[in-house]
């Protein structure tokens, strides 16, 4: 049952950890201009980079926070329970990326607005932040858990026998 608890704790505190990340994407990252058409919106300035940038501030945020989440989980496992920590890290890094985009990216609403017939004048701009490169929604959970996974293996290397000459034995003699 604690590993339970552990498990969705973990998922509960990044999923709160995404919402604040959202909000830093939001402020951080440049939005990209889009002009409404009769056919939908469509890029103002085809060779942009804020497509780019949006998408490197959010790999940089969230990966960021995945290491900071990495290296919590890790001291917190010390005390036991780290399988349960682990997949919380997986589960809940997945589940921040999500909630960092949907957060980040609602505030930057137009792209609904643009979107949607009527809703917008054809031939207005709108200011839009979205990402274009979807693997930046794994970043969280694999820095996360890779950085767990470094900082166990250290520590259980640190730990080993195998470390110690002669696998922990004592060296024999010849006689």
């Amino acid at each position: 049952m604690r590993h339970l608890r552990d498990f969705g704790l973990t998922v509960v505190v990044l999923g709160l950890l995404g919402v604040a990340a959202g909000l830093a994407w939001s402020a951080l990252a440049p939005r990209t201009p889009y002009i409404v058409t009769q056919g939908g919106p469509e890029l103002a300035d085809p060779t942009t980079q804020s497509l780019i940038a949006a998408d490197g501030w959010f790999a940089v945020i969230t990966g960021v926070a995945g290491l900071a989440c990495g290296v919590g989980a890790y001291l917190l496992s010390r005390k036991g329970r780290p399988l349960a920590l682990l997949s919380g890290l997986a589960v809940g890094g997945l589940l921040a990326g999500f909630l960092a985009l949907s957060v980040g990216s609602s505030l930057g609403g137009p792209m609904v607005q643009a979107a949607a017939p009527g809703a917008a004048a054809v031939g207005s701009t709108v200011d839009v932040l979205a990402i274009t490169a979807h693997g930046v929604l794994l970043c969280w959970a694999l820095v996360a858990v890779a950085i767990f996974g470094l900082l166990e293996s250290i520590d259980g290397y640190r730990d080993s026998p195998l470390r110690q000459p002669y696998a922990g034995e004592p060296p024999h003699t010849g006689s």
